[in-house]
């Protein structure tokens, strides 16, 4: 064991050399009652919240680096910050942090969780100086765009949240957003936005969805192309009459944008699955008040008048004219039909 834990403590010294902490990790013992081993930890702290890898809470610092009492608001602090960096070890981000550390490795542990978290931050930082964050564009006339700013403005009239200016980072706004919902989740009724896949999903089972959704996106768009085709003949049958092809140019005006925006190819992916509430699950008959709340329009109103009779009832179809008939095998010389074109000959 003393072997594996000086083989971490030289990863950790070098991950540290790397990030320019020459010399904070020396020979003595790690541990909370340490100061090296507190002003080290809150070092790091300081600078991913510097680089914006966490959020501070307001009216709080940094990790603490105090003697004495400092030691138990160190621990506090540091539970928190573990927290809103969603450390993955779970030996760390227990209930009790001071226990935690004093377990063997513990502190090595926690040295290169904030190591691996600051390389990334730097990372983060350098990618963001070459492409800058995005900015959200212009809000005029966005009700009726299309894309993520009209499902943003949607989203933002839903949540009562006023409009962000112009210029506004979509890192900020997604911040607003996500603190405005996990306001209102609390209020709502017990039950609610229950997710419909509720099942834990391993790698077998991640292949299975992916493959169904694949053939149900074949078979979708194999529809939707005949639904289409079958659209285009309709249209082009309503170019045959004489008043249409008078007003050919207004049909194809009106017909052409509805036509390009209908493609065959689903816009449903595994996302959707994973964002599906249990309330989808609910049948609702298609003739409920509700659900014709949705479906109801003016055209549901208006009455087909007289149409022309197209026949084709078979029961009003004449008999057929009669057809012409061979000799009979009986040797008899009059052919059968309408009229008798002669009179048998008496034999001599």
């Amino acid at each position: 064991m003393e072997g594996a834990e000086a083989g971490e403590r030289a990863a950790v010294a070098q991950d540290l050399l790397a990030l320019g902490y020459e010399g904070f990790l020396g020979a003595a013992p790690l541990g909370t009652p340490c100061p090296d081993f507190r002003a080290l930890c809150a070092r790091l702290a300081a600078e991913l919240a510097t680089l914006g890898a966490w959020k501070r809470e307001e009216g709080a610092g940094t990790l603490s680096a105090g003697d004495g009492p400092g030691e138990e608001e160190f621990l506090r602090q540091l539970a928190g910050l573990l927290r809103e960096l969603h450390c993955p070890d779970q030996g760390l981000c227990g209930r009790d942090c001071a226990a935690a550390l004093r377990k063997p490795g513990a502190c090595l542990r926690l040295l290169r969780f904030l190591c691996s978290e600051l390389q990334a931050a730097r990372l983060l930082r350098l990618h963001a100086r070459r492409n800058p964050r995005p900015v959200l564009p212009g809000w005029e006339g966005a009700e009726k765009g299309a894309g993520v700013v009209q499902e943003l403005v949607l989203t933002l009239q839903a949540l009562g949240l006023p409009r962000p200016t112009q210029g506004t980072l979509a890192s900020q706004l997604l911040w607003e957003l996500h603190a405005k919902i996990s306001e209102l989740l609390p209020s709502l009724p017990p039950g609610s936005l229950q997710a419909l896949l509720s099942h834990p999903l391993d790698a077998p089972r991640w292949e299975a969805l992916e493959f169904l959704s694949q053939r149900l996106g074949d078979q979708y768009c194999c529809r939707r192309r005949l639904l289409l085709k079958r659209l285009d003949l309709t249209i082009s049958a309503f170019y045959w009459s004489d008043r249409a092809e008078a007003q050919g140019e207004v049909i194809k005006a009106v017909l052409t944008p509805i036509q390009e925006v209908l493609t065959p190819a689903s816009d449903v992916s595994i996302a959707h699955v994973l964002a599906a509430r249990a309330d989808l699950s609910h049948l609702v008959p298609a003739t409920s008040k509700a659900a014709r709340q949705g479906t109801c329009c003016a055209i549901n109103k208006v009455l087909m008048g007289n149409m022309p009779d197209r026949g084709g009832r078979p029961s009003e179809l004449e008999a057929p004219m009669p057809r012409w008939q061979s000799r009979r095998e009986d040797g008899g010389g009059q052919k059968v039909g309408r009229q008798c074109w002669g009179r048998k000959k008496k034999k001599k």
